[in-house]
């Protein structure tokens, strides 16, 4: 494995990324952000920008060349998804908005299929996206919604999610990879104990496929979603995978064009999977670019990625703890490139937009994971991700631009 590191030549990868080459207020840039949206390499510039300067169409739809161009690239980038996930089928593959639209599209879904006290489980440690919809299902469904609790490290507590399991079971979901605090949670005994009660998964993959290639058949989940803007993609294009028989269970999302097979006045019946759940124009230009995007990544390698990520990680948590009065939130021994921190009693914005000043991006807040903060009792912290394009150089960047806002706000 250290031979992929050596391997990895993190000074010609950051070449192909545009962006690490501009100056914020006078200071080259430090992004580290990477947990809510990666960076964009050329070649994923170059394919948008290649779609719409040579066959911008619509798909499925046209027996002109334009139409069939696109319909294809349309398609082989599904078929990219599939083969990177391993799902068994590109009908199983939905694409969508992104990962929150993915999780309405089954959590609307399930409207029909649970009543009046049938029991749903989710994590303590989710993003909104997965909390909301679920309680929404709740109050259209009388269904009861149930929390695995967690520890001061950030990991959840499995004892307590074995009692939570019951025959009233339907539906468990949870976050593959905490955004907040980075914490890789164990979702192949999450998976296995739900399954064993009759229950069906969903696993929230946003955080984690950057980091991680999931391998959807072996995990046996019933669904799993994700968003191209993690994974060097562009916004507004995502995934959702759902095993056939699964899917099939599943009402149509939206009604409109492309998801029907015939329409009349008087009935309308629906296309199969997965046009079912694709109604509308797509983002096409997007779907084409996140196969691309997949292919950049896997160019470089998912495990020379991670091992890379774990040495910034490494070194960032030390670095990083030689601030006096720094605390970091999520110590969990298996967790990935993301530090949550607050130095003392000074709150998160006003370290952020100083450090912004000198050039560095961070996010600060509750990260859309309030139930965290309250549980530590914060109002949030400073969160710094770190990506495969990132160094150690600018993790020391980071460090001292901290300290000046220490000294400047103390």
């Amino acid at each position: 494995m250290q031979k992929e590191i050596d391997m990895l030549d993190v000074q010609k990868i950051r070449e192909d990324f545009p962006i690490l080459k501009r100056e914020v207020n006078g200071k080259p840039l430090v992004y580290f952000d990477n947990a809510a949206t990666s960076q964009t390499p050329q070649v994923v510039i170059d394919a948008i920008v290649d779609y719409y300067s040579n066959y911008n169409a619509n798909i499925h739809r046209g027996v002109h060349t334009l139409s069939q161009e696109a319909t294809d690239a349309y398609e082989i980038a599904r078929k990219k998804v599939q083969n990177h996930f391993n799902a068994a089928h590109p009908h199983e593959i939905i694409l969508t908005s992104g990962t929150t639209h993915s999780i309405n599209i089954v959590a609307t879904g399930f409207t029909n299929l649970l009543t009046k006290g049938d029991e749903i489980i989710v994590s303590a440690l989710e993003h909104h996206s997965n909390i909301v919809p679920w309680q929404m299902l709740c109050e259209r469904t009388g269904a009861i919604l149930k929390v695995i609790p967690m520890n001061e490290e950030g990991e959840l507590l499995m004892d307590v999610y074995d009692q939570l399991l019951s025959k009233k079971t339907k539906l468990v979901f949870t976050n593959h990879i905490s955004n907040a605090l980075g914490t890789i949670n164990p979702i192949e005994k999450i998976i296995n104990k739900a399954h064993q009660v009759g229950a069906a998964v969903l696993i929230d993959g946003a955080q984690s496929c950057p980091h991680i290639k999931p391998n959807i058949q072996e995990l046996d989940v019933d669904f799993y979603v994700a968003s191209a803007h993690k994974l060097c993609g562009p916004t507004g294009v995502g995934l959702l995978y759902g095993k056939e028989e699964w899917l099939n269970k599943l009402p149509p999302y939206q009604g409109g064009g492309e998801m029907i097979d015939q329409v009349t006045f008087e009935k309308t019946t629906y296309a199969g999977l997965p046009h079912k759940f694709e109604a509308g124009t797509p983002n096409i230009c997007g779907g084409i670019a996140f196969g691309v995007a997949l292919d950049y990544m896997n160019g470089i390698g998912f495990d020379a990625i991670a091992e890379y990520e774990k040495e910034l990680l490494d070194y960032g948590t030390q670095q990083l703890l030689e601030i006096e009065g720094l605390k970091i939130y999520g110590t969990s021994k298996n967790k990935t490139s993301v530090i949550s921190f607050n130095i003392g009693a000074i709150h998160p914005y006003d370290i952020g937009s100083i450090v912004d000043k000198l050039g560095v991006a961070v996010r600060t807040g509750h990260h859309c994971a309030q139930p965290i903060m309250d549980f530590y009792k914060i109002p949030g912290t400073i969160r710094a991700s770190f990506s495969f394009y990132n160094t150690k150089e600018e993790i020391d960047i980071l460090v001292a631009a901290l300290k000046k806002a220490t000294m400047m706000l103390s």
